[in-house]
């Protein structure tokens, strides 16, 4: 399994709640945004303001930082489930394109192997104007 030395440090909360709990050996991490050093670099709704690449890129960020949190708590054994909320235009239907973003940063981080079951969610908003949320549900080492 590939190292976790790419991950960064555990996102700082934007309200009150903690970046992920733990619970009989599986992590749940809050809803990431597309932050670094708790600044959100990417705003704007997908489809309208951003293109499918640029969103792509975000997702993986918001999923590295999911990692992150969930690092932060425990080593990470599988991830078991992902949810990507998109903020995105009324008419915008390529959802598993913008997710794949986040599937691809947990591969090139944690190993193919640990890809989750998926979900994709067009939304009308996200916190502060983020283009996509990712939460992360993983199995830890024992």
């Amino acid at each position: 399994m590939p190292d976790h030395e790419s991950a960064p440090a555990a996102p700082r909360p934007q309200g009150r709640y903690i970046p992920a709990v733990v619970h009989d050996g599986i992590a749940y991490s809050a809803g990431m945004t597309p932050r670094r050093d708790g600044v959100l670099i990417v705003t704007g709704i997908v489809g309208r303001d951003l293109d499918i690449a640029r969103a792509r890129d975000a997702a993986g960020l918001a999923a590295r930082n999911a990692i992150a949190a969930l690092g932060g708590a425990a080593v990470i054994s599988r991830c078991l489930r992902m949810t990507v909320y998109i903020a995105c235009a009324p008419d915008f239907l390529e959802l598993s394109a913008v997710a794949d973003g986040a599937s691809d940063v947990l591969a090139e981080c944690l190993g193919p192997e640990s890809l989750p079951a998926r979900s994709a969610i067009g939304v009308y908003a996200l916190p502060a104007g983020a283009p996509v949320e990712v939460e992360l549900t993983a199995a830890l080492v024992r």
